[in-house]
């Protein structure tokens, strides 16, 4: 592959966390999921501890929320809000095993004062939608087929006033956005093909035609499940195809081990919320 030298610019992110101190998987409520592969709760913390030391060596502020007892899914951390301009639309999960989660991310942002607006239809925070701020004058994507309900697409869009995209996932492997879709900069994405109908495929072909195209190889080490901040691309440290791709046009791949909660369906980006001021 032939080495393109773009300037990348990286800028200061502020994100949410949850330590994995509770974290284990009870219940399968997605393909990844199975109840009888032991979790080494050690190692877990482990390479949480890890994966946020990383983005505080990377010049980032990391803000952490308080774990709960039997809520072995907080860690993933993306799934309790999305904020856009200081504004947070609230989550509203599908499965009653991961709903009380909506609570504490809700007391969390309200403690901080922000602005908080409750939603009324299902949705799963960032793991359903990805914010491109300087792509057509500011794109929510948004995500459905799986988890997020498509009437809470329009609502995300008046509550947070920029215009969204409704993208339907088709294969219930990627049964959010964030493990098919991510941003690398503020203009421009990461995405794999076969996670989206036809139709979406043409969408998010014609809005971004630079887009970096991930394989089946890439999707599958949970590769897309990403974190960037316009230069320095934190993700699974399985996905070096989708590494050496992002290399070659000019960002600079940091990988992490994530080996235990990918056994939980998730990696870098699940365990990261961005707050957006």
């Amino acid at each position: 592959m032939v080495t393109v030298n773009h300037q990348r610019v990286p800028r200061k992110r502020t994100y949410l966390m949850c330590s994995p101190e509770h974290f284990a998987v009870e219940y399968a409520i997605n393909p990844w999921m199975d109840v009888t592969a032991p979790v080494d709760t050690e190692l877990t913390v482990k390479q949480w501890d890890r994966l946020r030391e990383t983005l505080v060596r990377l010049g980032h502020e990391v803000h952490l929320l308080t774990p709960e007892r039997g809520l072995p899914d907080m860690v993933y951390a993306a799934n309790g809000a999305f904020v856009v301009d200081g504004a947070v639309y609230g989550a509203q999960f599908k499965h009653e095993q991961r709903a009380a989660e909506a609570a504490a991310h809700r007391a969390f942002y309200e403690s901080q004062g922000w602005r908080f607006i409750a939603p009324s239809e299902t949705n799963e925070g960032e793991g359903d939608f990805a914010y491109v701020p300087e792509a057509h004058g500011g794109l929510i994507l948004a995500g459905h087929g799986f988890r997020t309900e498509l009437p809470a697409h329009a609502e995300a869009q008046e509550a947070l006033g920029r215009p969204v995209v409704s993208l339907r996932l088709v294969d219930p492997r990627f049964y959010h956005l964030d493990v098919a879709l991510a941003a690398i900069d503020d203009a421009n994405i990461v995405y794999f093909p076969g996670a989206f109908s036809a139709a979406s495929q043409k969408v998010l072909a014609q809005l971004f035609p630079d887009a970096v195209i991930a394989d089946d190889a890439d999707v599958m080490a949970f590769g897309l499940n990403l974190v960037s901040d316009g230069l320095n691309v934190v993700l699974n440290s399985e996905a070096a195809g989708l590494a050496e791709k992002l290399e070659a046009v000019g960002y600079h791949p940091v990988p992490v081990e994530l080996s235990e909660l990918k056994k939980g369906g998730g990696s870098v980006k699940c365990c990261i919320a961005e707050l957006r001021h």
